[in-house]
Formats: C-alpha cells, structure tokens, sequence
C-alpha cells in the first residue's frame, strides 16, 4: 500500500501543507498567506495564533484535496522559518505579543554590544554564530523586558519560548509536547552546537530563563502525537527542521561538500560538512544541519541573504511596477541587459558575509534612459550576486572549489533568474524536478522515523534533474559586473539612516 506523509512548511510569508507519497510525488498541497506587521521601520513581526490557525487550515484544505483522512497518514513533518520566535503563557496557552521575525532589527544596537572581542568569540564557539539580531536570542530577551509582567511571569515558570516549529507542535498535541530539534535550536544563539545543549552561559549572558525553553530532540524521530480532535486521529509528528536544513536534507545533500541554495523570503546557501563543525574565516555561519535518531550530529557551513523574493514583492508591492510575481521575468527579459543599474536589496540590512545590520537598500547607476525593465533585471542581478558573494567565501572556508550549485525554492522556478545566477557563479546550476525541497526534507525526516523509508541511501533515486544551467558569460565581464556589485555594496553598507554627515 502507498504511504503518505504530510510536511507542514511554515514559512515567512505563507504557511503551506503538502502531501507526498512513499515515491516522492506531491499527492496535494494548500497555501495561505498571513498578515506581516511592521510597527517601525526594521521591526518585522507576526500574529503567532494566526500562523497556527493558517497551518491548521491547510492541513485540512490539503488532506480534502488529497482524498485522505489523518488515518491514511504515516507521519507529520514540520519545517519552518527559522529564528522568529514566539513567547506564550503556559497558563493561557495564548502568544504574550507578536512573534519576532527573523527579519526584525530592532535589537540591532543590544547586539552591537555583544560584538566586543570576548563575547564575540564566546558567541561564536559555542554558537557558530556571530552577533547579530537575526537569531533568536536578543530577540526574546526584548520580550522579557518590553512587555508588561513578562520578567516576573517568566521567573516564575509560568512562560514558554520557541521557534515556530516549537510553538506548532505545542499547539498540535494541545499543549502536551514543548520540543524542538537540534537544526532550530542551533539558530538561537543559546545552544551549545558542540555539546548539543542549551548553554547555561548563553542563557546567564542574556537573561533568559532556563525554565522557558523547550526540550531538545531529534530532527528525525517520533517527538509526540496530534491531538485527535484536530485532524480526526492522532497522527505521529517525527520530523522536525528548520527550513533551510530541511532544504539540504530534501537536495540529498548527504556527503561533505555538497551544496544547495534556496531562493524564498531571503536566498540560504548550506554546505555539508558531515560530523565536522568547519569554523568560518569568511563571516559564515557554522551550524547543525540535522541529526537521525541514534546518529552523530550533521553540521553544515552557511551563507544568509535576508532579502531574495522579498525584493521581487517590494518590486510588486512598493513600486507597483508588476501586479504579480513572476512578471518581474517578463520584464527584465525585456532589456538585454541592466543598463549599468545596480540594485542592492538590503532592505533589513546585508546578512552572510558582511553581516551589516546598519546598511539600507540602494538602487545605484540610474540615468535619464533608466526603465522599470532595468531596475527589474537589476533586482534579479542583485539576488543573484548576494548568492555568488556567499559562495566565494564558502568556496575560501572549505579550501575547494565548488563545481555545481543544488537550487530550490519559490525563485528557481525563474529560468532567467537562474541563468543569470549560473553566469554571476560561474558554476552550474542544478534545478531538480520537485523544488519544494523544503517540504518534501521534512517529510523525509518524518517518513524515514516511522519506516516509510529504509534509510537516506533509499532516498537517492528520488532526486531528478529538472534543468541545469551553464554560465555564458565571459570571466572577465562576470568580473567587471562583480566589482561593481561591491562598490555599490559598500555604499548601501556606508549609509545609517538619520545620521546625517559625518
């Protein structure tokens, strides 16, 4: 008989449920998107109740669509949008404020603190992090003193803290399981990646309670059950990543140095480095991509660009020059080339390798001939050498050049994008048949927990080429456009909002 596995990808603009089959095929699938809050200028943040009722609903939607009840279910898999988190009372089992998006910069001034020599390298060998208000730590820290009773209340054991993964499975058993696996955990900034602990050090340095946060498990292994009265049945949740690990394990990236990059929200570029922690000397995140259940733990190198599609939909939503996505390809193929213009998207700042919480977004090179057709070709340019930047320096930490480059996500459905991301690289790039691998690496790890498959080593017949790209460029033109990328980064990294002349 047929298995069936349902992956739940919540996402950061979306939350979306699609089920796979034992062969890999995409069975159903639904998809809603939620509000995204913005209260200032570079604070991000999100309705946590309304992730969970939208997660819920496309559960249902997609279970109707498939023709299956949660009995015909195997397994749940859940994979989510890393750092945001969320701060709820154990005693209500309601959100004490809005989640904080991984976007959000608001504590950017409290980790500027952290960046002096000791604490720095404090962070980063016990982390593999840098300081920076991506993670989740400073992050819960600014809930625990900006909201009313929210110290006292936490001191008191009454508050629990998590990733989204952690605050879909305390919703889904109803309370019952405050968990999160090893790849979430490692993206807070309070986990040890070494020991696979929390950090009592981490915790001390940032004023967190231990008592709040959730207990550390497999990303592959029955974690707990749904409540029966949610989907019909109790059905077993075993398998848990955050997005971007869940990504490397749907890409089959199972042998060190072997990459992929997914294009959503932002771009994130993971290595495999297998057991072995690499320690970046170019500004790269060292991070767990996985653990099996009874295995060592999977450590990854990683490059982090905040804004990627979310340049595309500024494009659609600010500029109002496309009504809908994918027109961007139509209209930057309209022009052979950008024009000279160059768009740096750093919207909430510039992440991996530059790590500039400060930076703003900056469109450069526009003349009188200047088009909306040149300014879309230049967003695309502009995702596209945010990637080739993390590349280089993944290339100068691992010692080797990469030969090909694993692509998936919303973005690599754009031929044009990818084209133009091969000719930036220099390298080809791979685009496989299903591109949800985000989804279908949490089904994986929650399919390969219950038996559905045998082990990794069954899975490699399941990855299909779709398209591969090659690079037309000539090295010295690729060159030329790279160097002017950077000067125009280094603008976008020169100017601080409100700060007048110097």
């Amino acid at each position: 008989m047929t298995s069936f596995v349902l992956a739940l990808d919540q996402g950061t603009t979306s939350s979306r449920a699609i089920i796979f089959d034992d062969a890999s095929h995409i069975v159903a699938s639904a998809q809603q998107e939620f509000a995204q809050i913005y209260p200032q200028p570079g604070w991000v943040e999100h309705d946590a109740e309304a992730i969970w009722q939208a997660q819920l609903a496309t559960a249902k939607e997609a279970l109707a669509r498939a023709g299956l009840t949660a009995v015909d279910l195997a397994a749940i898999g859940i994979t989510n949008q890393r750092e945001t988190v969320v701060v709820w009372d154990r005693r209500t089992g309601r959100p004490i404020h809005n989640a904080i998006v991984w976007q959000d910069r608001r504590t950017a001034a409290q980790t500027d603190d952290l960046k002096a020599p000791q604490t720095a390298a404090l962070i980063r060998e016990k982390t593999g992090l840098l300081p920076d208000p991506y993670f989740s730590a400073s992050k819960i820290r600014w809930l625990l003193d900006h909201v009313d009773g929210a110290r006292t209340a936490a001191t008191a054991g009454h508050l629990a803290c998590g990733t989204i993964d952690a605050w879909l499975i305390y919703r889904l058993t109803d309370g019952a399981v405050h968990a999160t696996d090893v790849s979430n955990a490692s993206r807070t900034m309070l986990f040890d990646i070494h020991r696979g602990a929390w950090d009592a050090a981490l915790l001390e340095l940032f004023d967190i309670p231990p008592s709040m946060l959730p207990e550390v498990v497999d990303s592959s292994g029955v974690v707990g059950h749904t409540a029966a009265a949610l989907l019909g049945a109790e059905i077993p949740i075993a398998g848990m990543a955050g997005d971007q690990q869940a990504a490397l394990f749907g890409q089959l990236c199972f042998e060190p140095g072997m990459v992929k990059n997914t294009y959503g929200t932002g771009c994130f570029m993971l290595a495999q480095t297998g057991e072995t922690p690499v320690r970046s000397a170019s500004n790269l995140l060292t991070t767990v991509a996985w653990r099996l259940a009874g295995q060592p733990l999977q450590y990854a190198l990683e490059g982090s660009v905040f804004i990627g599609g979310a340049a595309i939909q500024w494009l659609r939503d600010g500029l109002g020059i496309i009504d809908r996505a994918p027109e961007v390809n139509d209209l930057a193929r309209s022009v052979p080339d950008s024009g000279g213009v160059i768009m740096v998207p750093a919207f909430v700042g510039l992440g991996a390798p530059h790590w500039a919480p400060h930076a703003r977004g900056a469109i450069l090179g526009l003349t009188r001939g200047t088009t909306a057709a040149h300014v879309a070709r230049a967003t695309l340019e502009g995702i596209a050498f945010q990637v080739a930047d993390v590349l280089e320096a993944m290339q100068s930490d691992m010692g080797q050049a990469l030969g090909e480059l694993r692509v998936d996500g919303g973005a690599a459905a754009s031929d044009l994008l990818m084209q133009i991301q091969s000719d930036s690289l220099g390298v080809d790039v791979l685009r496989p048949s299903i591109t949800e691998t985000t989804a279908l690496g949490a089904a994986y790890l929650a399919g390969l927990a219950v038996g559905v498959w045998d082990g990794p080593a069954a899975l490699a017949p399941h990855w299909q080429l779709d398209r591969r790209f090659r690079s037309t460029t000539d090295p010295t033109a690729r060159q030329q456009r790279r160097s002017d990328w950077l000067r125009a980064v280094t603008c976008a990294k020169a100017f601080r909002a409100g700060e007048g002349e110097r």
